[in-house]
């Protein structure tokens, strides 16, 4: 179960700890270790959630595993199209490095965005492979890219019917 409680109520996580056996993940909105290093410690999750590109790059996703790793916590990396092929094959090396590799998230991107990033991972059969080509596998075609001009685009708020805000 992925995120249960908002994050910012971490003491809730040890409540729904005591009440289920269900395997618990910590999401995407916690992002360094000093924002899970007691969810990890106590041993109130099962799974860390996050991504390459929103944890400091891939020596700081390290440093998180390495503590989870001793309380056999796993990853999770996070894998949704809004991040790019560069961010998968990053995120699919990473998870070949660390022995507490849990899941990898996997959503399929757009055909333009594969096109302006060919990338050498697959994904078959339910499981991904990072392919053979060097670095992290994914490359980017510039003259294909200069094609689709940045937008800047923001999360949408979410407003309940009375108007207050809501947790994304």
């Amino acid at each position: 179960m992925e995120d249960p409680t908002p994050a910012e109520l971490q003491e809730s996580f040890c409540l729904i700890r005591q009440q289920t056996a269900t395997p618990l993940a910590l999401g995407e909105i916690v992002n360094s270790i000093f924002d899970r290093h007691i969810l990890i410690e106590e041993q109130l999750i099962d799974y860390i959630r996050t991504t390459v590109v929103h944890a400091g790059g891939i020596t700081h996703l390290q440093r998180i595993a390495n503590l989870a790793e001793m309380y056999q916590v796993r990853t999770g990396s996070h894998g949704a199209s809004d991040l790019s092929p560069v961010s998968m094959g990053a995120a699919l090396h990473f998870d070949l490095s660390v022995h507490n590799f849990g899941i990898q998230e996997y959503m399929k991107h757009t055909a333009e965005t594969d096109a302006v990033f060919p990338h050498s991972y697959i994904f078959k059969d339910g499981l991904m492979h990072p392919g053979e080509a060097p670095g992290i596998g994914v490359d980017i075609d510039e003259e294909l890219a200069a094609r689709y001009p940045y937008q800047r685009a923001y999360l949408p708020v979410n407003r309940k019917l009375d108007g207050t805000m809501h947790n994304w």
